[in-house]
């Protein structure tokens, strides 16, 4: 038995290694990839200190141009002129996208030249998991800069950096990698960001002065998670929702998102790595959260508790977003064999229930979300792309291997990041896998969530972060 457990802990250790390792491991191809380097703060700096001393180019934040390159410029890792007739587009105001849910509404060029899509910029960038939300021209990230978790605002159009807020904190982990974690969340001219530690901050998204700061976790008497804090915060009419799962029903907070001032907790969960989101389900509007063991739906007003379904995991290991698949329907899906389900909300005399539709080991998600079209569960299964019809489970087909990226719906097409920094084009369909084109586009481990605004695919990872011209031609 002792001899049983030992082993059994070696695998468990041994997937975690491959989850969150570093250094050199394998993906999910079984070819070696470097997973993490040491940070080379140095040259952070550098490009920096070059940005402040260069003459300022026009950028969309001055006002003096805002647009991007014509079509037919060359690739270039410099600034290119933009044409000052060309407005900038994109609002992402959230964690994979305004509902959440990983689509970009609007078209894409899908004709990718042979060696990728025209580079706008390239820039170093500090260490951490987070993706950008855009707007008023303005890409907003967080990250780990030596000693401090820092947020900053960059121009979309150049990718000069604008404003920086930090703070001291280092979250090390040395089998994830150090930095934050969470998205930062834009609401009406404010940035707000959760460091790894707890750190909550409200800022001034055109200065990036600092309005209001809380700790969600000495606020809430909650112990930091393994792999630190990682959900984005979540503005819910006049509140901001956060997860710092504390004990004695605060294991969900909302604060005011004008103030900071606290408004209500809820629940006793330990929390996992997933964001909050706002769902209508069985026609009532709500909030949608996958703790540790459970998904649960609460009041928007006082967080009380409507539904549950059992969603226990390896050591609570819930990383990938839930998925609505119909009106009363969610699908949830984590990886280290777990596997996928969907469930049904149903009212009934007394409130609400849950009830299993299916469940699958055909998609595990284990820590990149899966997105929906047309019936429809496109997803990493581990590290390979899967479709899987959303009413049944059943599997369609499964190919590309990309380690353990990122994807996002735009249109009909999968856009790709994968675990090694390339960007891939896949047409979304359940007849078969086919990958469009690709390109590298980045180097290094790359767990960050892709975002196109604007007609601008924004990428970033742990070291470097660029953006690529996606206008339809």
């Amino acid at each position: 038995m002792a001899l049983a457990a030992a082993m059994a802990a070696l695998v468990i250790l041994g997937g975690l290694y491959r989850f969150l390792g570093s250094g050199i491991a394998l993906d999910g191809s079984g070819r070696g990839i470097l997973l993490s380097r040491p940070p080379d703060y140095d040259a952070l700096e550098a490009d920096r200190l070059r940005q402040r001393t260069a003459p300022s180019p026009p950028t969309a934040a001055s006002g003096d141009s805002a647009g991007l390159p014509g079509p037919d410029l060359p690739d270039t890792d410099a600034s290119p002129d933009p044409e000052p007739a060309r407005a900038v587009g994109g609002y992402v105001p959230d964690f994979r996208g305004p509902a959440r849910d990983g689509r970009y509404e609007e078209p894409i060029r899908t004709d990718w030249p042979a060696e990728g899509l025209a580079l706008l910029w390239k820039h170093p960038i500090g260490l951490g998991y987070a993706s950008f939300v855009v707007a008023d021209g303005r890409a907003f990230t967080i990250e780990q800069r030596r000693g401090q978790e820092v947020v900053a605002a960059y121009d979309v159009v150049t990718g000069r950096e604008l404003w920086t807020d930090g703070w001291d904190g280092e979250f090390v982990e040395w089998m994830g990698g150090d930095g934050p974690r969470a998205t930062p969340t834009y609401h009406e001219g404010r940035v707000f960001a959760l460091g790894a530690l707890g750190e909550l901050r409200s800022l001034d998204a055109e200065s990036g002065a600092l309005l209001w700061r809380r700790n969600i976790l000495t606020d809430n008497g909650a112990s930091n998670l393994e792999w630190g804090m990682a959900g984005a915060p979540l503005i819910l009419d006049d509140k901001v929702v956060v997860l710092p799962g504390g004990p004695n029903g605060k294991s969900v907070a909302s604060y005011d998102w004008k103030t900071g001032e606290p408004v209500w907790t809820s629940l006793d969960d330990r929390q996992a790595y997933t964001s909050p989101m706002e769902v209508t389900l069985a026609g009532l509007r709500q909030i949608l959260i996958v703790t540790a063991t459970r998904a649960v739906g609460l009041g928007v007003d006082d967080g009380r508790l409507l539904w549950e379904y059992p969603w226990p995991t390896n050591m609570g290991i819930n990383a990938s977003q839930p998925l609505l698949t119909g009106d009363d329907r969610v699908f949830l899906s984590s990886g280290y064999g777990q596997g996928a389900v969907v469930f049904q909300i149903r009212r009934t005399a007394g409130g609400f229930a849950a009830d299993t539709v299916w469940e699958s080991n055909r998609m595990k998600n284990k820590f990149a979300s899966s997105v929906l079209l047309d019936g429809h569960i496109y997803g990493l299964d581990e590290a390979i792309l899967a479709c899987i019809d959303a009413a049944t489970g059943e599997l369609k087909w499964k190919g590309g291997r990309y380690g353990y990226g990122q994807l996002l719906l735009a249109g009909d097409h999968l856009i790709v990041l994968t675990e090694d920094g390339g960007v891939v084009l896949v047409n979304a369909s359940p007849e078969r896998h086919e990958e469009i084109a690709s390109f590298p586009a980045i180097e290094g481990k790359t767990w960050n969530y892709p975002v196109v605004a604007g007609g601008r695919l924004l990428v970033r990872n742990i070291g470097e972060m660029a953006a690529f011209d996606i206008r339809p031609r």
